[in-house]
């Protein structure tokens, strides 16, 4: 049973609906959610009434912002086995191979991009915002940046990537881009992605998971070349836990949406 994420499954549909549940904390992921959705992604392995899956946040605020700063990561005193919290957070990376759609209103950012990275294709409404902040509190965006290299051309990724808190990208743009695959009215984001799966749910499941498959193989090989990259490049580039926090701190509100 979880606490922080909630998994509703239709027998009828073939739909089952994963929602990050901390509203209050802006849907940010703690220890507790990741060793949670590692557990629904495998459930959903062996549930065969299950057949597509739609990811989403609760609230409006939010679908998810990263990592909870509050979180405690032990870390191995080895810097060659660092530890990344977020690693094995997404669908594919725990060898679910039936596709998940997200749905996204609010802002997503940081290590939300570690589960839109693994999601199929993304459904957004309006208030779907999407910034990475680790350049502005003295981190490397290792993991982020490759997995959304895959979906978006290089120059919005790294602007995205390197501005920061400075800006965000509007869920218009993010449509406009590729990153979003369909825009809905206000507040349908979830019914839209629902809608999806349940025609993929209604198609044989072989085919589905088949194609799933193969499309993530077609960008698996990328992935964990920059994947292998990433644990030196943060090593190297990120600024010690206090001198990040103090630039947590004393950040600003100001932002430019595009």
């Amino acid at each position: 049973m979880t606490t922080t994420v909630r998994l509703a499954a239709d027998k009828d549909s073939g739909v089952a609906v994963v929602t990050l549940d901390r509203p209050d904390r802006l849907n940010a992921i703690d220890l507790t959610m990741r060793d949670e959705l590692q557990w629904v992604w495998r459930e959903l392995r062996f549930d065969d009434s299950v057949r597509a899956v739609v990811l989403t946040g609760a609230g409006e605020r939010a679908f998810c912002t990263g990592l909870d700063r509050d979180a405690v990561v032990p870390q191995p005193s080895s810097p060659y086995m660092a530890d990344d919290p977020l690693l094995r957070v997404g669908p594919k990376s725990n060898d679910l191979w039936k596709p998940v759609i997200a749905a996204v209103t609010g802002m997503a950012c940081g290590g939300a991009f570690y589960l839109l990275g693994e999601s199929d294709f993304l459904v957004a409404d309006p208030t779907a915002a999407f910034f990475d902040p680790h350049t502005t509190y003295g981190m490397v965006s290792a993991y982020e940046s490759v997995l959304l290299a895959q979906r978006m051309p290089y120059g919005e990724t790294a602007r995205m990537m390197l501005m920061g808190t400075a800006e965000r990208i509007s869920a218009e743009r993010a449509h406009a881009i590729g990153l979003v695959s369909e825009l809905t009215a206000p507040g349908k984001a979830l019914a839209a992605a629902t809608e999806c799966a349940a025609v993929l749910a209604g198609y044989p499941a072989e085919g589905v998971q088949g194609t799933v498959r193969a499309l993530w193989a077609a960008r698996e090989g990328a992935v964990a070349a920059g994947f292998a990259q990433a644990p030196h490049l943060v090593a190297l580039g990120n600024l010690p836990g206090e001198r990040q926090s103090e630039l947590f701190a004393k950040r600003h509100k100001g932002f430019r949406t595009r």
